[in-house]
């Protein structure tokens, strides 16, 4: 409910009505409960941290015996407005017999979810099921008055949505006054198909609880607009206290407070000391409660014994967000970790987002806003690329690389230990952000994986995100996974979101330069020109090792060429139709300093509609004369203006940055395909079938009927088999499939063998059948064989679904053969795949002509392994628990593709998912 009511009435004391029976109104089921168990199982799993619209946190979690008085306060609270709303009549106090049966549910047929702000219930929500056989229930909820209007009551629906799915129950009615609009639209606009029926003064909804993709769609916009201003709130304050701002220099709190001194922040900053009378001379504060005025954002710069009490005095204060710059966290150990984890905790249910602990600090350097709250004591001039990092030091010197090569920040987050706000809730920000870009990372490991492909593809759509990857191979603690992946499919995965990944912080700003300044490529034909014919084909050479194309030989006009004759052929360069980016390469004359050569370049070359790179005096950014001057009101007067040309040390620099962006515009290029489930896809079939195993703590391999019993839930079909112990047990089989067949070992050693050792192939009769069943005992030692129905013939090739623990669930894809496996000719994608992921996978690795006639060769059905890769892609997203699975072979004939052997794992989830409602990472 998100109604404006006017003040209450003074309600009674819990005292004055315990023991009294007012008269109470008809309610509907979900408002009067029947009674549940107290001694219910409570559902910890749908606890969560929740991120409000307004960018403030709370906590959310199954309500309790415990939470009567909470509850009887909360409602006290709530004006008669909104409970005549919510209850269709004043109902203005709780009796003690619906006050129990409102908090003893049995979080199954009977569930209510609250949520929190500090130690105050802010709103309720639940449902009852209308039956025992039933599957539909009852849902309402109400948020109190001082805080609707935050999204909170959407925040509750999509969590009782998903609880009731959890126990069975797949339909919601609600019962709405028609005069209560706030609460139909909350309904209406969750993205459910909605139906609608007017009882009298009472409007009747009904819908399903599945999830759609029109509500999915709504859910993750909100929380991307959520996650934004979460993000805002830390970028954008109005004020800053900096806790433990030192009169001593050496000090971390004295340099983030001289820092935003220095930087000339737009607002008040207040120093808190309780020690001194005033800071660089700006009078100091005991405590966050003794200052004045509002404090949006606070910079702790206090030992980490005492970080808690900093956090209660700013939850008293109002603060939005924190910045945590002390250390001794969670990079101590366990017993760090531990307090890490009390800190956030703490922080969010009070509403405030943390930045930290051990971070260098976050900078908006906005002219507007001039916000230095970090370490760092040099920043580079105000642009519009968006910067984040986990590193301190790392931080410090990208800022002042960023700084020597003139690349303009709009923003900078250096989150150290990034126990709360991560790289995934600044790519939302910078998403929306109009004064950025382009996005910049450096990634030490990722907090949830899944999330990052999905907001790094949808942000990439808009603006470049560049990306550097470090710590694969590193100590746990320091990466995210200890087990290294192939390269390729690292690779992979940052294309498939279309992220330009790069090997290191200097390649980084290669393509930073070259993207902030630089108009896209349309597309991979280069041309090089320049005084130097060792230079330009060393560019060429370049150019051609990393998949482009030369437009034409390269141009050299001799090394004394006069600055018109260069500056003419850049020109020819840039107006051939044939050439998409142009690559200047210079060395000067020893007589001559180049100026008069780049004055007479940057007429020809700055502004130019084609990207233009060089490597002018081999210098590292923008030489002075190709600068294109920022307009005075863009505050960026020392940062050059798009249309400038960067410069590179080397040709293989400027090439290398050029390849990437190519790279990177070939997949904005490509369609995004559609998310779709394939007909015949039941992954709620396969979803059951995995829960009918039960808790799933290790690892757990499924037998053959198994896997083969998952993979028919979602449509996929391995060629009949039947499990043999003894000759005539293999004669009956091969009867009872009918037609020819094919005896392999069980032995898997044998079974996978590239001769084929272990399989016999095309048997019609009982003869054949026995001689392949004793050839096979002998060989592999073991009496068991399976005989399966013979497959149309075709191409062999391997599908695959492995879990890293950097990048969740990927499908991989390649030809079977111990030679393309000895080369690792693989594909990888993440899921979910789209159906152009599909398409671009089964055409990605090297060897994939081979399936599409190559040479003459009949072409195979690549459809049908597109289809079988989307199936295997929703059986990973669905059923995290499918640790891994092989299928090896699956015959591509030309119609059709044809499984044939199968391995499957299960064990616990890895990690976190991006599904379900609403909820920041633990």
């Amino acid at each position: 409910m998100t109604s404006q009511a006017p003040e209450p009435p003074p309600e009674p004391s819990l005292e004055s009505f315990a023991g009294q029976e007012p008269d109470v109104p008809d309610l509907d089921a979900a408002t009067l409960p029947v009674r549940a168990s107290p001694d219910a199982p409570y559902p910890r799993h749908w606890e969560a941290d929740v991120v409000a619209a307004d960018g403030a946190t709370a906590h959310l979690r199954p309500i309790s015996p415990a939470d009567a008085d909470a509850v009887v306060d909360f409602h006290s609270r709530l004006s008669e407005r909104t409970r005549y709303y919510r209850y269709f009549s004043p109902y203005p106090t709780i009796p003690a017999r619906d006050l129990e049966k409102f908090v003893e549910v049995d979080h199954h047929d009977a569930v209510g979810l609250v949520l929190w702000l500090g130690d105050e219930i802010i709103a309720i929500g639940r449902y009852v099921r209308l039956g025992s056989e039933d599957p539909s229930a009852e849902v309402a909820f109400v948020v109190r008055d001082d805080h609707q209007g935050r999204g909170l009551g959407s925040i509750l629906l999509e969590h009782l949505a998903a609880a009731a799915e959890e126990v069975g129950i797949t339909r919601f009615v609600a019962e709405v006054l028609a005069e209560n609009r706030a609460m139909v639209r909350t309904f209406r606009q969750a993205g459910y198909d909605v139906t609608r029926a007017m009882e009298g003064s009472t409007l009747h909804l009904e819908f399903d609880v599945a999830a759609t993709e029109r509500s999915t769609e709504v859910r993750r916009g909100r929380e991307q607009a959520a996650e934004a201003r979460s993000v805002a709130n830390v970028l954008h304050p109005r004020s800053v206290a900096v806790v433990g701002a030192s009169v001593d220099p050496g000090k971390v709190g004295h340099v983030v407070f001289a820092n935003l001194l220095g930087q000339g922040f737009s607002g008040p900053v207040y120093p808190v000391n309780p020690d001194a009378r005033s800071v660089r001379g700006v009078r100091a504060y005991p405590t966050v409660l003794d200052i004045p005025d509002d404090v949006d954002l606070a910079v702790v710069a206090v030992p980490a014994g005492e970080v808690s009490g900093v956090v209660d005095g700013a939850v008293a204060k109002g603060v939005k967000a924190l910045v945590v710059v002390t250390s001794g966290f969670g990079e101590t150990g366990d017993a760090g970790i531990a307090a890490q984890r009390e800190l956030v905790t703490l922080a969010r249910a009070r509403g405030m987002r943390v930045v930290g602990p051990s971070a260098l600090g976050v900078a908006n350097l906005d002219p507007a806003v001039r916000l230095n709250a970090s370490l760092a004591p040099q920043m580079p001039p105000a642009g519009r690329v968006g910067f984040f990092c986990q590193s301190g030091a790392l931080g410090i010197q990208i800022l002042a690389t960023a700084a020597r090569r003139r690349l303009g920040l709009s923003t900078f987050v250096s989150a150290g230990n990034r126990a709360d706000l991560s790289g995934n809730d600044l790519m939302q920000y910078w998403d929306t952000d109009p004064a950025t870009d382009v996005v910049l990372l450096y990634l030490e490991s990722f907090g949830n994986p899944r999330k990052f492909a999905r907001v790094a593809r949808r942000l990439a759509r808009r603006k470049p995100v560049v990306a550097v990857a470090s710590g694969r191979h590193a100590t746990p603690g320091l990466a995210a996974s200890t087990s290294p992946l192939e390269e390729a499919s690292v690779a992979a995965v940052f294309d498939q979101s279309g992220v330009i990944r790069v090997a290191s912080v200097d390649e980084l700003f290669d393509v930073a330069l070259l993207v902030a300044n630089q108009p896209l490529p349309r597309g991979p034909r280069i041309g090089v020109v320049g005084n130097s014919s060792a230079l330009g084909v060393l560019a060429a050479d370049v150019a051609l090792a990393h998949g482009m194309h030369l437009a034409f030989p390269p141009v050299d006009v001799g090394a004394m060429a006069e600055p018109a004759v260069l500056a003419d052929a850049a020109l020819r360069a840039l107006e051939d139709d044939g050439c998409d980016a142009l690559v200047l390469v210079f060395s000067p004359p020893v007589s001559t300093d180049g100026a008069e050569h780049a004055d007479a370049l940057a007429e020809v070359v700055t502004g130019a509609d084609k990207p233009v790179t060089t490597t002018f005096l081999a210098s590292a950014g923008v030489p002075e004369h190709l600068v294109v001057p920022s307009e005075p009101e863009a505050g960026g007067a020392d940062v050059p203006a798009r249309g400038s040309v960067p410069s590179y040390p080397s040709p293989e620099r400027a090439v290398v940055a050029l390849a990437r962006v190519v790279r990177y515009t070939q997949w904005l290029e490509r369609p995004v395909g559609d998310f779709v489930v394939p007909p015949g896809c039941d992954v709620a079939a396969a979803r059951a079938y995995v829960d009918s195993f039960g808790p799933i703590e290790t690892a757990t391999v499924l037998t053959d009927e198994q896997c083969d019993e998952l993979l028919r839930c979602v449509g996929i079909r391995v060629a009949p088999f039947r499990r043999a112990r003894s000759a005539p047990e293999a004669v009956e089989a091969a009867s009872e499939l009918g037609g020819a067949v094919v005896v392999k070992t069980v032995v898997r050693t044998w079974r996978h063998r590239s001769d084929l050792a272990g399989v016999r192939l095309g048997l019609s009769d009982a003869e054949a059948v026995t001689t392949a069943y004793h050839q096979l005992a002998r060989l592999s030692g073991s009496p068991e064989v399976d005989v399966q129905v013979q497959v149309p013939p075709g191409m062999p090739v391997v599908v695959e679904l492995r879990d890293d623990p950097s990048f969740g669930s990927l499908v991989s894809f390649g030809l079977a053969g111990v030679v393309t496996e000895l080369l690792g000719d693989r594909a990888y994608g993440s899921t979910p795949l789209s159906t152009m992921d599909a398409h671009t996978l089964v055409r990605a690795p090297r060897a994939a002509p081979l399936l599409d006639g190559y040479r003459g060769s009949r072409p195979m059905d690549l459809a049908a392994l597109e289809d079988l890769l989307l199936r295997v892609g929703q059986l990973a997203d669905h059923v995290p628990e499918l640790r891994s699975l092989v299928l090896d072979p699956v015959l591509a004939a030309e119609r059709g593709a044809f499984p044939t052997s199968m391995h499957a794992m299960l064990g616990p989830p890895p990690g976190p998912r991006d599904s379900g409602p609403r909820r920041l990472g633990a």
